[in-house]
């Protein structure tokens, strides 16, 4: 890695030590290189990257850079990028090419970044691991043999790897979170609506976001900083004004109420080294001034049933739009049902067709009431839940998954222990509160990356990452 973050890149930029050019040429390079150790790429765009570049160069040495002007950025291969193909790590779409750019993706080009590359990530973003995508599984970086999260392993080990110093994931149950854990990098889920969802193909409407992955804390809120705010191309966009969330980084923690749900510390869901991580975290916060509260969430046991039957439900609506008729590679039959049934059953994964019959059977006459509504009516408890939590303190500590890194193949035949992995990561999802994921030690062996999650109020993203920061300083 050329640079330790953002600001640092750009000061050698500003300074003239450093062309963006120059830096482009070294950052494919490392990309190709990173490639071929864990597979974080599905495909590098290293043209289009130089002649943005070479522009770069340009603005600098006329005194009109923009705030990320020459940083290169990842982004996941579900949120489009006008002129490349986008294929969700599936087959069924083989070949599209994005017509326009998502929202986040138009802001970061508008901020003077340069997209290097699509990164490889689970089929439709349905996956805890990154082994379900149709281009092969994403390695760990710290430890090929493990994996490195799911659904933006890519992005997080393009990140940890330090092809790149940001990337653009997206969270529907800990896809951001999850990842940035495993790989030893910060990632957040901001608000719902905060950022818009323009662009980015749907997987569960209700619970999808769209959050950036950085090297460091600071790196996460630039680009936060960047993307957010209201678009009115996104109905559920929200108008609450945004701000800069560097802003309060390097502030202390005094007077903050910090609460630990017990059972997210439970010892016989919890591994001891991540439980050591969380307290240790915990410490940290306390020694600049925070309060520590004990807290309970008493839902947490229903959180994977109830985030299952709302997300399969929204996807085996969302995903019937790739028939091979509409969208999507087209395997032909006798007529055009054959048409469509051959064309699913050659384009989709197994992952894929799982959440499919098991969305499609919640939503059926006989089961709504009894399955979806239901979910529907313990998702506002959820909500309610959280409101009391956070009328006790202004933020919850929690672990990111109740384990570290577990290894490839490990899980890919149980897809309910699978499940289990997002048991931290999906009521922030279910409740729409932000949610940031950062570095807390590592295990010690193999020396594979621990996490801590900080979980807050809608739209206190920036007390999140101030709080961030210091365990990630505090924690190495």
């Amino acid at each position: 890695m050329i640079a330790p973050d953002i600001a640092a890149l750009r000061q050698a930029f500003s300074s003239g030590e450093l062309k963006p050019s120059e830096h482009m040429a070294m950052t494919l390079a490392r990309a190709a290189r990173v490639n071929e150790q864990c597979n974080a790429f599905v495909r590098l765009c290293p043209e289009r990257a130089m002649s943005e570049a070479k522009a770069a160069d340009r603005a600098y040495l006329e005194g009109q850079p923009q705030s990320l002007t020459g940083v290169p950025i990842a982004i996941k291969d579900n949120i489009l990028v006008e002129g490349l193909q986008i294929t969700c790590g599936s087959n069924i779409l083989h070949g599209f090419t994005a017509p326009y750019s998502a929202t986040a993706v138009e802001r970061l080009l508008h901020a003077g970044a340069i997209p290097v590359a699509i990164t490889n990530c689970d089929e439709f973003a349905m996956g805890s691991s990154n082994e379900t995508s149709a281009y092969g599984p994403v390695r760990n970086p710290h430890h090929p043999e493990y994996v490195p999260g799911g659904s933006s392993g890519g992005s997080a080990a393009a990140v940890a790897a330090g092809a790149v110093l940001c990337a653009l994931g997206s969270d529907t149950g800990g896809s951001v979170r999850q990842p940035a854990a495993f790989c030893g990098v910060a990632g957040i889920k901001p608000t719902y609506g905060r950022v818009s969802r323009f662009g980015l193909v749907a997987f569960a409407s209700s619970l999808d976001q769209i959050g950036p992955i950085g090297a460091t804390v600071r790196d996460a809120a630039e680009v936060l900083t960047v993307i957010a705010g209201y678009d009115p191309r996104d109905s559920t966009s929200a108008r609450t004004p945004c701000e800069d969330f560097t802003a309060h980084l390097g502030q202390s923690a005094q007077g903050i109420r910090v609460g630990m749900p017990t059972e997210y510390l439970d010892p016989d869901v919890c591994g001891n080294e991540v439980l050591t991580a969380i307290h240790h975290a915990a410490s940290m916060l306390r020694c600049h001034g925070a309060r520590i509260v004990e807290i309970s969430l008493p839902l947490t046991k229903y959180a994977i049933a109830t985030y299952q039957l709302i997300a399969t439900a929204e996807a085996s609506s969302n995903l019937a739009r790739f028939d091979g008729i509409r969208y999507g590679a087209r395997s032909y039959g006798a007529d055009a049902l054959n048409t469509i049934i051959r064309s699913r059953t050659a384009g989709f994964g197994s992952e894929v067709k799982r959440r499919i019959m098991l969305g499609t059977f919640a939503l059926s006459a006989g089961y709504l009431d009894a399955y979806y509504q239901t979910a529907l009516r313990v998702r506002a408890l959820f909500q309610q839940e959280f409101r009391q939590a956070f009328s006790r303190c202004d933020a919850l500590l929690t672990p990111v998954s109740p384990t570290p890194p577990f290894k490839l193949g490990e899980r890919a035949h149980d897809p309910l222990q699978m499940y289990h992995s997002d048991l931290f990561t999906v009521a922030a999802n279910l409740t729409g509160c932000p949610a940031l994921s950062v570095p807390a030690g590592q295990t010690d062996s193999p020396r594979l990356p621990l996490a801590a999650q900080l979980i807050g109020p809608h739209f206190s993203e920036a007390l999140l990452l101030r709080l961030g920061q210091i365990i990630e300083q505090a924690t190495g």
